[in-house]
């Protein structure tokens, strides 16, 4: 599969959920929930400076028994950012999304930031891509090539 990212971002759209990193926990929760999402990036003058996470609301929230009214995002974001670019190809994001434990990856298009990709993403591409080869394969099996 030689799928690359900015094919995936082109179906799925390029919507970026995101708070500043002076929001609370509450705001950053009530944005994933409103949007069904499970992160949201931190911008902070235009460019990503972390990513909130579920993991980071159950770890670094609730049970270091934070108030999320009153904590900000800065002080329980996930700083160490890894991005995708356009043109990487889709095993190898996969790969750096297992390899580092991270569900959400920023795609840049140099400094730019043009959407986020998520592992659900990546599955989804992957299945349909094994499922178009199926057909294909079976087509070619059993199509009217055979006498």
């Amino acid at each position: 599969m030689n799928q690359r990212i900015g094919d995936i971002l082109r179906r799925k759209g390029e919507d970026v959920y995101s708070v500043g990193p002076l929001a609370t926990v509450i705001d950053a929760v009530n944005t994933m929930n409103d949007n069904r999402v499970g992160s949201v990036l931190v911008i902070e003058a235009g460019y990503p400076v972390g990513i909130f996470s579920e993991r980071d609301v159950l770890v670094r929230v609730v049970a270091a028994h934070r108030d999320p009214r009153q904590t900000l995002v800065r002080d329980v974001m996930t700083t160490r950012l890894h991005t995708a670019a356009l043109d990487d190809n889709v095993r190898e994001v996969m790969k750096l999304m297992t390899d580092r434990r991270c569900r959400h990856i920023p795609v840049m298009d140099g400094e730019t930031l043009v959407g986020l990709i998520s592992i659900g993403d990546l599955t989804k591409a992957l299945q349909h891509n094994l499922r178009q080869e199926v057909r294909e394969l079976s087509n070619y099996i059993g199509g009217p090539y055979l006498s």
